[in-house]
């Protein structure tokens, strides 16, 4: 009889639940059921998933992604009134395996299951290279870093904090990018210029630099709206010059610290773009500034030639990653 397994991907405005069994005779999982909840309508994880199961379904194993570090089967989430134990879900749940992991930690576990339709390819490693370590960078409101370490056919999650490793700027304009925001910030992380937030500084130092008066279309747009938006929605049309800068140099960036983690890891498997940011920006990364930063590397160049570059269009690859976690509990 297929194994029930709940699935959770834990957020601070939402929490995404879902129902999967194993497929006989294959890897992947099916999908019954998922719902949605607001997070903060909730006093605990538990009190959610009692709502999810009310119709009296019981689960085998099950596992969560949640925002931020997790030790010892706890976690506090980050932008999230709840303390997490694995020990009090399993409770809740009739002593079935529990287990959390870090968010990123469940994207990286998702990936390695997404379908070819949930993938796009920006830049094209070496045929045939696809086993080995994995590396995964998530730009969105936020910058998370992780990676899967693979050996014997199996792989193994990394989770760390590498989003706020500090900014390694390429050239001039760069340099006059990281002494701008040290100028706000002290320390400038990846996270500062490799995020939605990120996206808008760099914006904020070009405009400044190029002395070019903001248009009132679009200060009107970036006080009334999501301002990261607003420059990449304005930089795809071609609307503003300084939008369509911005939007090249943090293209570029990304490719840079992607790979930088895939030499760290030596992701031989491929690094993979997560996060709400890539999918939305997929003809910019596919544009030369990427690719090219990605492979600048010095006498390192050609081990990044190898290595494949994809984004992942999957909203809820974190959610399969989990749902995978929370078979392997039992195996």
């Amino acid at each position: 009889m297929a194994r029930i397994l709940l699935a959770g991907d834990v957020g601070g405005t939402k929490t995404l639940l879902a129902l999967y069994s194993e497929s006989i005779g294959g890897p992947a999982l099916t999908l019954h059921r998922k719902t949605q909840y607001p997070s903060r309508a909730y006093s605990t994880l538990e009190d959610v998933c009692a709502e999810f199961l009310r119709d009296g379904t019981r689960v085998d194993a099950a596992a969560f992604g949640v925002p931020g570090v997790v030790i010892d089967g706890t976690a506090a989430p980050s932008n999230l009134d709840w303390r997490l134990d694995a020990k009090k879900i399993s409770t809740a749940l009739g002593g079935v395996p529990v287990r959390l992991l870090n968010d990123l930690a469940a994207t990286a576990m998702g990936v390695i299951n997404l379908a070819p339709a949930d993938v796009e390819v920006i830049h094209q490693g070496r045929a045939g290279l696809s086993v080995g370590n994995v590396a995964v960078i998530a730009a969105g409101t936020g910058l998370g870093e992780a990676a899967l370490a693979y050996h014997e056919g199996h792989y193994y999650p990394v989770v760390s904090e590498g989003g706020h490793s500090s900014f390694a700027p390429e050239g001039e304009e760069q340099i006059e990018l990281l002494r701008f925001l040290a100028r706000k910030f002290g320390h400038v992380s990846c996270e500062r210029v490799l995020s939605g937030p990120g996206l808008v500084n760099v914006y904020r130092f070009l405009r400044e630099r190029s002395g070019v008066e903001e248009p009132q279309w679009l200060r009107a747009a970036c006080e009334t709206g999501d301002p990261a938006a607003a420059i990449s929605v304005a930089a795809s049309a071609g609307r503003d010059a300084v939008c369509v800068a911005a939007l090249e140099m943090f293209c570029a960036i990304y490719g840079a610290e992607a790979a930088n983690l895939s030499l760290k890891v030596l992701a031989l498997g491929g690094v993979y773009l997560c996060g709400g940011i890539a999918p939305k920006i997929l003809p910019a990364l596919k544009a030369a500034q990427f690719s090219h930063a990605f492979t600048a590397k010095g006498r390192l160049s050609p081990v990044l030639e190898q290595i494949t570059a994809r984004v992942a269009i999957n909203p809820e690859t974190a959610l399969l990653g989990a749902a995978h976690s929370a078979l392997a509990v039992l195996c």
